[in-house]
């Protein structure tokens, strides 16, 4: 997508504990009616919404959340209607923003004017310069933490994968806290998100450690 046709007002679904990054494609399952009108609405124009998290969930009424400044805009690459009313779609980054402000509306779900200037280093299609051998500890650790946590993950198939986008597959499929994904979502590049994810595995594999002695 060219900066140009980057749209300034979008839709925002706000989801906690979760986050896509630029050219990454995750499912999603839509069920609540405003998030199925938040959708019609955008596969009749741009295919185009915002996924943000919420900092605090107030008796788990997302209409009342205070967000974070930072989300990612995604578009809808595949759609599918299921027999019971609910959407499955696949949703695939394009670039993250910064929320300027939101905008009051009769629509059931939020809007909000937005920024793309401090991340327009997402739409170009270079590669980012990492070796497999930067990845290995990362791995090794990410493994050990999935496999006590009891997460699945098709390491031969990550593998096949670029290192960014696996790095930001496991990013986004980690157990990590709604704050620590948050802190990688916003990671300027590719190696600081590694350096992140470095310094926050060290603190899970600490803790565990810990854990461990003082039983």
């Amino acid at each position: 997508m060219k900066r140009e046709n980057l749209p300034k007002k979008i839709a925002i679904f706000p989801l906690s504990n979760f986050i896509i990054f630029p050219k990454t494609s995750v499912p999603l399952n839509i069920f609540e009616p405003r998030y199925i009108e938040m959708i019609n609405d955008s596969m009749k124009t741009d295919k185009l919404i915002g996924m943000i998290q919420p900092k605090i969930l107030k008796g788990n009424k997302l209409d009342t959340n205070e967000l974070y400044e930072v989300g990612c805009l995604g578009k809808i690459i595949s759609f599918k209607e299921t027999d019971d009313g609910r959407y499955l779609i696949d949703l695939k980054g394009v670039i993250r923003f910064q929320i300027i402000k939101e905008i009051k509306t009769n629509k059931k779900y939020r809007e909000c004017e937005i920024n793309y200037e401090n991340y327009l280093q997402d739409l170009s299609e270079k590669k980012e310069d990492l070796k497999f051998s930067d990845l290995e500890l990362i791995f090794k650790d990410f493994k050990s933490l999935f496999e006590k946590r009891g997460f699945i993950i098709n390491w031969k198939a990550l593998e096949k994968q670029s290192l960014d986008e696996t790095i930001n597959a496991l990013a986004m499929a980690s157990p990590f806290s709604l704050e620590e994904k948050q802190v990688l979502l916003e990671a300027k590049n590719l190696a600081v998100r590694k350096n992140k994810i470095s310094e926050i595995l060290s603190t899970y594999t600490y803790d565990e450690f810990n854990n461990t002695t003082l039983q």
